[in-house]
This record gives C-alpha cells, structure tokens and sequence, in this order.
C-alpha cells in the first residue's frame, strides 16, 4: 500500500523525474542492508525484540510521509522502509523455520505466504478505498503498522520455540556468539548444501514481484484491453493464492525436490506454451497463466522448506537473511532486463526470462536428486571449508 501511494504522489505534475528516480531506488537499496542487518540484531534481541524494534523502524518510515513533502526525507524514508521490510521477512521466516518440523514445515510456509498474498492485495484495495490521491493515504498506512502491535498490546506472547538438537558431534560445542559457525552463510556454502533452493529463491526473486510489474506491459503489447489486462494480472495473484495451501500439503508428503523438478517442468512449458500460442486466444491465454501463477508464485516457500530441512537450528537466521538477500537481487535486477528482451525482441521475449529461470529450478533440483541427501554434519565440513 505504501509502496504504490508513495508512487501516485511522486507522479504529481512538478516533480523532477531524476527525483522521482532516487527516491524509488531507495527502498531495493533499504532492502539489500536489511538482509544483511537482521541477523546480529536476532542473536542479541530474539526473534520477538528484533520484530517489535524493526515494527517501530517501519512505523517512524511510514509515518514520515505524513508530515513532509522533502524529497531527501522520502528518500531516508523509503530506504528505512525497504530495510523494515527485509528485515521482518528474515525474522519471520527464520522463526517459522525453527518453529515448525518436517512433517508441518511446507504448510506452515504455505500459510505464511498464503498471508502474504492476500495482505498485498488488500493493500491495494485500501489504496482504491481511501483514493489515490487522497491526503490521508498515509495516515491509513501508518494506522496498519500499528495493527501489527495490537498482539504485544493485549499482553500475548509468540509461541515458545522447541529446544535445539544437540549438535551430531560431541566434539562439536556450542558455538560462542560471533565465532565461525555463526557467521552468515554465504551463496556458496548454501548452494553446496541445497543447490535447488538457492537457485530456486533467485528465480522467485525473477518472478514474484517481477510478474506482476511485466505483466501489464505484456497485455498492452500484445493489443490487450486496460480491463482485461488487469484481469491477467488478477488471475496470476489469484492462482498463486490458491495453490499455496495445495502445495504446501504435497510439499510435507513427497520429496520436496521432486516437487520443485515438477513446479519447474510446468512452469517451463507454459511459459513455452504462452510465448508460442498465447496470444491466438484470449481465454487460452487466460488459462496459461493461471497454470504459470500456480507453479511460479509456489516455489519459493517449498525451496525454502527444504533448505530449512538441511540446516541445524542455529544457522536458520543466517540462511533466511543470505536467501532472501539472494531473492531482493533477482527482483531488482531482472525488471530492466525483461523490458529491454520485450523492446527488441518483441512480448514474448518476457518467457524466455520467466522460462529460463524456472529451466535453472528444474536443473537444479535434478541435480540434487542425483547427489546423496546432504545431513549438519555435511554442512560442517561444508563451513570448514570455506
């Protein structure tokens, strides 16, 4: 919600497009730090303290937009915004994680995304409601981020976390805060662990939020109506929604790898099918990417469920922070790239993005299935390594 009134409001008459420009790339670069900022404050405050200090960083963000109109202050606002926002995904997915066990880890992920989804559709609705232009658009978003407090305000508590497994190896002690078993684990340690979820995170990063930014240049250059293009759009938010739960169930009954082989082979072929044949038929078209939406938009918490399945607890803030950094990478990278395919390539030059990234998840998880199941202490020697 704060995202697209902060957007309405910098497409005002009288506002420097170079302006306009900074003041957007704040939040992808507030992102980035929040990623790789989380972690320490977890392993100092706790999960619950980092939530409540990072929820007061993105009450002060949103709140500063009702009282200014100085484009360096929007500036210092949306990059503490993007990194509230990283940040509260960190801490929440890694809390899920330690939270949850094997057998309830992809609905738990599924439910979370599930509230993701429909929270991101009723920002916009809110925005609709209140009006776009409207002077009290930020305060009704400063008025949801106090929503978030209403728990601790009624004096309840997050659920106690199970205690930790002791560690394989007796050997092995607990390690002291800052020592090399607590440092953030890199890409590459990651990738040597779960090769699937790493690649499969980065092409959630390509599609999830990057889908829906495309999608209605798709419609446009393919001669599709504003309404129904607004629809397509609908329909690939709607699609992902009611795969979650589906999947999430599948996800803690099967192999999560084969389920990414099998999210990737579809995902693939419709976007095969989109670029080849989408635009002969407009309800075809329609189908296509509702198929695309379930697929895509699903992959990212089953990859993170079985990262989370590899890893000892105490490494669970670490990976989210690494993984999610991995993700914001992908989807500010990839918007330019896309446009530009479309612009010499023609529309269906947006697939062989789309495609090729989830050609990358359906490799990978064929690679991982090849390769013996990875265990901690295999991660150990992974860290020792490097």
């Amino acid at each position: 919600m704060l995202t697209t009134a902060v957007s309405f409001h910098l497409g005002k008459p009288g506002v420097d497009p170079d302006i306009v420009q900074i003041v957007l790339t704040a939040y992808p670069v507030g992102f980035l730090i929040g990623c790789l900022m989380t972690r320490p404050l977890v392993a100092r405050f706790g999960h619950e303290r980092t939530f409540l200090l990072i929820l007061t960083t993105a009450l002060l963000s949103a709140l500063g937009f009702v009282f200014t109109d100085f484009m360096p202050g929007w500036f210092c606002f949306r990059l503490l915004g993007g990194m509230s926002m990283a940040s509260m995904f960190v801490v929440c997915e890694s809390w899920i994680n330690l939270y949850a066990e094997q057998h309830n880890r992809g609905a738990l992920f599924a439910v979370y995304m599930l509230t993701t989804a429909i929270a991101v559709l009723l920002g916009q609705v809110l925005v609709a409601m209140v009006g776009p232009q409207s002077p009290h658009l930020f305060l009704v978003a400063t008025a949801t981020v106090l929503v978030a407090f209403a728990p601790n305000f009624a004096g309840l508590r997050w659920p106690a976390l199970p205690p930790a497994p002791a560690d394989p190896a007796p050997a092995d002690p607990a390690p002291a805060p800052g020592a090399k078993a607590d440092r953030r684990l890199g890409p590459l340690a990651l990738f040597r662990l779960a090769p699937v979820t790493v690649v499969a995170i980065f092409q959630g990063g390509i599609t999830n939020m990057n889908v829906f930014v495309l999608t209605p240049l798709y419609g446009t250059q393919i001669g599709l109506s504003a309404a129904a293009t607004v629809w397509l759009v609908t329909t690939i938010s709607i699609a992902g929604m009611v795969a979650q739960t589906p999947v999430g169930w599948l996800s803690d009954r099967f192999d999560r790898r084969l389920i990414l082989l099998a999210q990737g082979l579809v995902s693939v072929t419709t976007c095969a099918a989109i670029a080849w044949v989408g635009t002969l038929s407009v309800p075809l078209l329609f189908v296509l990417f509702f198929i695309y939406g379930a697929t895509a938009l699903t992959i990212y918490p089953v990859a993170m469920a079985f990262g989370a399945s590899q890893l000892h607890t105490r490494h669970m803030v670490a990976a989210s922070g690494t993984l999610l950094l991995l993700y914001s990478i992908g989807n500010v990278a990839t918007p330019g790239v896309a446009a530009g395919l479309m612009a010499h390539l023609g529309p269906p030059a947006m697939f062989l993005l789309l495609g090729g990234g989830a050609a990358l998840v359906t490799l990978a998880a064929c690679y991982n299935l090849l390769r013996r199941p990875v265990t901690v202490p295999i991660m150990q020697n992974v860290e020792e390594r490097l």
